[in-house]
């Protein structure tokens, strides 16, 4: 089982590019964060994962708190997978310009190419976004960095994205028929392909949820809850779908994620009601089926240990939120 896929299945990726740019050195441009970018997306209740793909040229990339520039070549990926501020250029130090006016029209015109700086060298830059879940996508993506930079070009299926993504927007297939949705998916399964080389890239002492996710032992289990969230699971049954004693699946899962499998599979369990009760019209007992409970009052207790709200007001909350960002 691929419980990465799982995840990601359930927290609903959606993928788009802002536009393609061309940038001569110096050059620096700053990126708001995933709140602002939200706002703009009129996406609110979504996180917003910023990326960039480097198809010529180079330059560099920092989060905005953090001092320390990334440097960057043709082929490489970077992303900001907690939506981060970032400042990205190249050559000597200039005022960095705010991108979010021209984020803004590109949004409101739909013009894909941006063009800027001194007149030197040239970087071409892809640069997109990605929303999700807030709340179901932390799981995976509380154990990322702030920036996470992936060279793509070293292997055929990198090679075969970056192509394909690069001639979907630069030929201006966006805008043709079904040209948004194409470039959307590309957009996700170059995320997809990060997180995938990510994990198989951590340290053997590395701990958390995508290190877990690695382990054929804990992997399976993750797989198995979330697979099929609502059954009655326990330790023993968890145990025997893995093949280990309970104390072993125990030890081994509270190495990487630091809590019981149980413990686990309530937080998660209590997360996707959250989501149901956001984004569709079931009754609070339908959610509460749906998720595993088989009494409404275990369920609102449990709700609002986790959410300080019991799941009825939690919903108006989420609607109300959505009245007031909608345009």
């Amino acid at each position: 089982m691929d419980v990465l896929s799982e995840v990601l299945k359930t927290v609903k990726l959606d993928g788009a590019v802002f536009f393609h740019g061309e940038f001569s050195a110096p050059w620096c441009m700053r990126e708001p964060d995933s709140d602002s970018m939200a706002s703009y997306l009129s996406a609110d209740s979504k996180h917003v994962i910023i990326f960039h793909l480097l198809t010529e040229g180079r330059g560099h990339a920092r989060v905005e708190e953090d001092a320390t520039p990334v440097s960057l070549i043709a082929g490489d990926l970077v992303i900001f997978p907690h939506g981060d501020a970032h400042l990205m250029g190249n050559g000597r130090p200039v005022t960095p310009v705010d991108s979010t006016k021209q984020i803004q029209q590109v949004l409101a015109e739909g013009k894909m190419l941006s063009q800027y700086g001194g007149g030197g060298e040239m970087t071409k830059l892809i640069c997109g976004y990605l929303t999700c879940e807030r709340q179901l996508s932390q799981v995976f993506l509380a154990g990322l960095p702030p920036l996470m930079k992936l060279h793509i070009r070293d292997e055929s299926s990198g090679r075969w994205l970056e192509e394909t993504l690069r001639y979907s927007v630069e030929q201006g297939e966006a805008a043709g028929p079904g040209g948004k949705a194409v470039v959307a998916k590309l957009s996700e399964v170059l995320f997809v392909e990060a997180l995938r080389r990510y994990v198989a890239q951590l340290p053997a002492t590395q701990s958390g949820w995508l290190a877990g996710v690695r382990d054929p032992d804990v992997g399976r289990a993750l797989g198995c809850l979330h697979r099929d969230p609502a059954r009655p699971w326990t330790i023993a049954t968890l145990a025997d779908e893995v093949g280990l004693s309970r104390s072993v699946l125990a030890e081994r899962f509270r190495h990487y994620l630091s809590e019981t499998p149980i413990g686990y599979l309530t937080r998660w369990r209590l997360n996707l009601a959250a989501q149901l009760l956001s984004a569709t019209s079931k009754s609070v007992a339908e959610v509460a089926g749906d998720v595993g409970y088989e009494s409404e009052p275990s369920f609102n207790r449990a709700f609002k240990r986790e959410f300080g709200l019991p799941p009825a007001r939690y919903r108006q909350g989420a609607r109300a939120q959505v009245k007031q960002t909608t345009p």
